[in-house]
């Protein structure tokens, strides 16, 4: 396909909806696809901010491709991060709500994720310095207890493991989760940081090694990337959070998963009402 196209998803997605968006579109063909997904095709390219306003007050996931939908076979790499967009939770915040201390430790996550504090690795540091005397066992009770991945990521990490696409998950957050959804999900490759756990089985407060910020996902995605030979039009980057903004920079596909308000100004597509598996509609050939 090669005319300019609308995919438009949501939970529900009626007929109606689809027929107002057509109409307001101009578009010479309307495709519904089941009750989650329809597609405009051949449209008027003079009125797609017109659609995307339309799909915003209906609470409708709107992607607009000008050259109309790329075969899914093409994509070589699906980077994404893993808190709240991989996953329903930020484990950070759970693990301290263990030692009761999530309000404060939930108040930095959510200013770093926002922007509002510019150093990731210090706001990391004074998160983690809060977990001090915090038992290890707490990781297994959260992952356990707390942790699921979020609707659709079972479906699209299955879809691009079938059509050999090279799955990375790239984490600020800490390396007892990211291995462990590495063997439960089949991902290909994980980054992220290691906390320093005492003799006695008790977390320091301490991060070992070298932090994942945003500069660090970025280079793993552009590693990967040159390690595979994909450009970016050949990657799909996904996060909710600023400092997922330079590892999305990397990839034509650049998805701001429920996200904050300063990655989904900056991404190229958003997801806000659909699943991660949203994505596979944006592609010929699933």
């Amino acid at each position: 396909m090669s005319t300019p196209s609308i995919v438009l998803q949501a939970p529900a997605l009626s007929l109606s909806l689809m027929e107002q968006a057509a109409a307001l579109a101009n578009a010479n063909q309307l495709i519904l696809e089941g009750a989650h997904c329809g597609l405009l095709v051949d449209i008027d390219t003079t009125l797609v901010d017109d659609v995307r306003t339309w799909a915003t007050q209906q609470r409708v996931d709107f992607a607009y491709f000008p050259h109309g939908l790329t075969n899914w076979q093409d994509i070589r790499i699906l980077a994404m991060d893993m808190d709240s967009t991989l996953i329903n939770i930020e484990c950070i915040d759970e693990i301290a709500a263990m030692a009761g201390r999530k309000e404060q430790v939930a108040a930095i996550t959510e200013a770093a994720m926002r922007g509002e504090i510019k150093d990731f690795s210090e706001s990391l540091h004074r998160r983690v310095a809060m977990l001090e005397g915090v038992p290890a066992s707490a990781l297994e009770q959260v992952y356990l207890e707390k942790l699921a991945p979020n609707p659709g990521a079972e479906l699209l990490l299955r879809k691009a493991h079938e059509a050999g696409i090279k799955t990375l998950l790239v984490s600020g957050g800490f390396t007892f989760f990211t291995e462990r959804l590495q063997k439960r999900l089949g991902l290909y490759e994980t980054h992220a940081n290691t906390l320093e756990i005492d003799a006695r089985g008790y977390l320091t407060g301490r991060v070992l090694g070298n932090i994942v910020d945003a500069q660090a996902k970025a280079d793993y995605l552009a590693d990967l990337a040159t390690r595979e030979k994909a450009d970016a039009t050949q990657c799909i980057a996904m996060g909710d959070g600023s400092n997922d903004l330079l590892m999305m920079e990397k990839a034509f596909y650049s998805v701001a998963y429920r996200a904050k308000p300063i990655v989904q100004q900056k991404a190229r597509f958003s997801i806000n009402y659909s699943g991660l598996n949203a994505v596979l509609n944006w592609f010929e050939g699933v």
